[in-house]
């Protein structure tokens, strides 16, 4: 027999013992085995969630629609009018929703045509940022529910930069940019650092913090430096050499921060499939107590990956004040942080799903607008859908849990059956 390699966990070309898969899953944290199986989720399963959350918001919009209210109340006489009624509604949602996110075929030019789309990337982009910064807390096994702090300090690091630096086009947007990383990175290493050597929750520490990071902004938002004379609660505008150039011309709010966050997924990707890190982060979030054994540094990789997280986070947040806005307020980060979780879990952590599934979620807030405009329908439907998709897929988990339970209540039966019958 061969001698075993040094950090190795058994002799080379000899496989070591396998525990039974229920006794290996008794010594992952409940945490991890939660993400576990958010990873596990079919694209099927998520395809279909999407669908089914479309046509409940569309059925929403049905029974709270004026005129089915009106017609129902004389359903009975008059049949036709309630179905065309309910049908207008239903279609509407659909109509609305389609000329507002992807292309308005009612527009009289090609550039007004596609805008929709265009701005459905634009809204696209702090949420790609935002979710990668989740979904590299997933793959670790850490909840960064802090990443609407994190976004908000990396917005206010990047604008205080953006507005009091002097330097030439292409560097001051630069700098700004790092500034912003900077700020995020350090406001998720503070989490980073109590979880890895204190053993803090993250959860608890993270949510915390983003209280705090909301103060933090609303205090430097009466601050002279920040917001001028005779303002308040709005900042000053970044200097235009600290602003991201846009790629359509002035028409189109497309700017290059949507390449950006294009590239930090490239980024993510290479970081969790390609790099040493990355096999030592996946390998700490499947199972801590394995990694250890096998050498590697659990508490570095939590501290790390959530310092990468904030970085991440941060870049997110300056997608508006670089970008769409040029300026700072309380409501800049608006829900960015909270709605990347979603777009993580849709996303099943992975960059391109993270990509795919922000794209779905800047369409539906582009969308918004005009299904209140056009259709007179409320833009909180928009936030109503988002919540059913969540509760389909966690739902279809669920069910899917209870079926494997009872399929091994099932087997361990059959099996201690025929045990006895073999006596």
């Amino acid at each position: 027999m061969s001698e075993a390699q040094p950090g190795s966990l058994a002799p080379t070309g000899v496989k070591p013992p396998q525990e039974p898969k229920q006794n290996q899953d008794q010594h992952v944290p409940m945490a991890n085995r939660i993400l576990k199986r958010i990873f596990s989720i079919s694209t099927a399963t998520i395809l279909a969630a999407i669908a089914l959350s479309l046509v409940i918001g569309a059925v929403i919009v049905v029974i709270f629609n004026e005129d089915v209210q009106t017609t129902a109340g004389y359903l009975l006489a008059r049949p036709s009018d309630f179905l065309s009624a309910s049908w207008n509604a239903f279609s509407g949602f659909f109509s609305s929703l389609f000329r507002g996110a992807v292309v308005n075929y009612q527009a009289d030019s090609f550039a007004a045509a596609i805008k929709p789309f265009v701005e459905t990337l634009t809204r696209s982009v702090p949420l790609i940022l935002a979710g990668l910064a989740v979904a590299v807390s997933f793959r670790a096994g850490l909840f960064n529910i802090g990443v609407q702090g994190q976004l908000a300090v990396g917005a206010l690091c990047g604008t205080i930069a953006g507005i009091h630096l002097h330097l030439p086009i292409g560097l001051h947007l630069l700098v700004a940019i790092i500034c912003a990383i900077l700020g995020g990175a350090i406001w998720g290493g503070i989490p980073g650092a109590l979880k890895s050597w204190v053993g803090a929750n993250e959860v608890i520490v993270t949510i915390m913090l983003n209280s705090i990071a909301a103060y933090l902004v609303a205090y430097m938002l009466k601050q002279k430096f920040l917001v001028g004379e005779g303002v308040s609660g709005k900042s000053q505008y970044v200097a235009d050499a600290a602003m991201y150039p846009r790629l359509l011309g002035s028409t189109m709010r497309l700017d290059l921060s949507f390449l950006l966050a294009l590239g930090a997924a490239v980024f993510v990707w290479w970081l969790l499939e390609r790099s040493t890190f990355g096999f030592e982060l996946r390998a700490a979030g499947a199972n801590p107590a394995a990694a250890r054994t096998a050498g590697i540094s659990v508490r570095n990789v939590i501290f790390l990956t959530l310092v990468i997280s904030g970085a991440l986070a941060g870049l997110a947040g300056t997608a508006p004040v670089l970008g769409t806005e040029r300026f700072l307020t309380n409501g800049t980060a608006g829900s960015y942080g909270f709605d990347a979780i979603t777009v993580a879990l849709l996303g099943k952590s992975t960059p391109l799903g993270t990509v795919l599934a922000g794209i779905l979620f800047g369409g539906l807030a582009a969308g918004a607008s005009t299904m209140q405009s056009s259709a007179g329908i409320p833009v909180d439907i928009v936030q109503i859908t988002q919540a059913v998709i969540v509760l389909l897929i966690a739902a279809s988990e669920a069910v899917r849990y209870f079926r494997e339970k009872r399929s091994v209540q099932r087997r361990t039966s059959a099996a201690a059956t025929e045990k006895g019958e073999t006596k």
